[in-house]
């Protein structure tokens, strides 16, 4: 409001065209970031079904050890080290040695798109009260 008392100053401003030029900057501006914000989660919605339909893979954060075991065959082995060989022998067998890696980067995967989905919100609903 203006120092001086009335509407004066506005009536002014609003004949002068500055007040529609500026509502329209607005207008656009909150149109293009509520496209911006939607494109944002569209992508982002769109990559997460790629990945966990399993037609791309998600980005390699976490990759997995290729620790190659020596063969000690001509060794002989104690009670202790054969148990201990057979029990990561079936280990192996229930978890392969990329699963842990896998699930490390499905997790990250989600934690990024959820990024995605909150910022494109964001940026959706400023755009929304630009446009007001």
């Amino acid at each position: 409001m203006p120092i001086w008392s009335g509407n004066r100053l506005y009536i002014i401003i609003k004949n002068a065209g500055y007040n529609s030029a500026y509502n329209k900057m607005k207008k656009i501006i909150g149109w293009a970031l509520l496209v911006i914000g939607l494109i944002v989660i569209s992508w982002g919605i769109f990559s997460s079904y790629q990945i966990f339909s399993g037609k791309t893979e998600a980005p390699e954060i976490f990759k997995a050890s290729t620790e190659e075991s020596l063969s000690l065959e001509g060794q002989d082995y104690g009670i202790e080290q054969t148990i201990q060989k057979m029990m990561g022998d079936r280990i192996e067998e229930m978890l392969p040695s990329d699963f842990l890696p896998g699930l490390f980067n499905l997790t990250a995967w989600s934690v990024f798109a959820f990024i995605l989905f909150f910022g494109g919100a964001q940026i959706s609903g400023l755009g929304i009260k630009l446009m007001r």
